[in-house]
């Protein structure tokens, strides 16, 4: 894996960063999350006179509670407290440091949010909003198809190679967070425009070039999640979808919340999303209580 850090970074940071990674193997995004919040945490003690084998718990409150005051969201804090903590764990590990800062501070409340739900309605006319006969949208149909199919990440999908895919057998190998390895069935709709695409798009995509990616840009290279976000919110104004319904994992909600409306076990969805802890999949449960409820309702005597 490449890294990328800036002249800016304080070196212990970096060093803190390359133990990490080699200890945890953490995805590239995440490294560049820790070192732009740790960055920032270092600009904010030197501006104060303090340094991060000098800090005390006290600043580290101050530092916290001013992000908070200037708009940071709870979800932004938590994650810079978890790279704060590791960081100062492993200056107390490595005895860097003879106390750790960060073991008294309390991450903030995080609200249960829900995911934005796209009703089947909404997601078919998404998927059916490429127009399929140049192989640019040929592509984006057939990435759209296999986001639903599968429950992907946006990176798991962009990521894919040619040689992590079986139509014969009708399935997706998939490498998720962690490196860890799981098999996604894909359905008939998603192997019907896989193949179509393979054997009508990818080629002209690719324009001579020997790539082993599945779904190249249009320069025949590696695309990124960004662009791939960006032709989801082309295809969803043509679909008349509203833009505020929509974040880069829509599809992926859009998968587990119809496979409970369709009775699916939650652990079934839980494999099939490539989470190791059951809890992460089970803010999608509102949408199996709400069916039960609507059953009762029509079903029962006294719904």
């Amino acid at each position: 894996m490449s890294k990328q850090p800036t002249q800016l970074t304080n070196p212990l940071i970096e060093q803190f960063l390359d133990a990490i990674w080699l200890e945890h193997d953490l995805a590239e995004n995440t490294l560049a999350s820790y070192r732009l919040d740790l960055q920032a945490l270092d600009n904010w003690l030197i501006h104060h006179g303090h340094n991060l084998l000098s800090v005390q718990t006290i600043d580290l409150h101050s530092f916290l509670a001013e992000r908070m005051d200037g708009g940071y969201k709870a979800s932004s804090s938590a994650r810079l407290l978890s790279a704060m903590r590791q960081l100062f764990l492993y200056f107390y590990r490595e005895k860097m440091r003879e106390d750790d800062p960060t073991a008294l501070l309390s991450a903030p409340k995080l609200p249960k949010r829900l995911p934005k739900d796209l009703s089947e309605k909404q997601v078919e006319d998404l998927l059916n909003a490429p127009c399929t006969d140049q192989p640019v949208e040929l592509r984006d149909k057939a990435m759209l198809e296999v986001l639903y199919a599968c429950g992907l990440r946006v990176s798991e999908l962009v990521g894919l190679t040619f040689s992590d895919v079986s139509l014969r057998q009708g399935v997706v190998r998939v490498i998720g967070k962690g490196n860890k390895e799981r098999l996604v069935p894909l359905g008939e709709e998603a192997i019907y425009w896989l193949e179509h695409y393979m054997e009508y798009g990818r080629a002209g995509l690719l324009n001579g070039a020997t790539l082993d990616v599945l779904f190249p840009s249009k320069r025949g290279r590696q695309m990124t999640r960004q662009t791939f976000w960006h032709r989801i919110k082309h295809y969803a104004l043509l679909a008349g979808i509203d833009a505020d319904r929509l974040s880069p994992h829509v599809l992926r909600h859009a998968f587990a919340t119809h496979l409970l409306n369709h009775g699916a076990d939650l652990r079934v969805v839980q494999m099939l999303l490539g989470h190791s802890d059951l809890s992460t999949t089970q803010i999608y449960t509102h949408v199996a209580t709400e069916r039960l409820k609507l059953l009762h309702q029509q079903h029962h005597p006294r719904g």
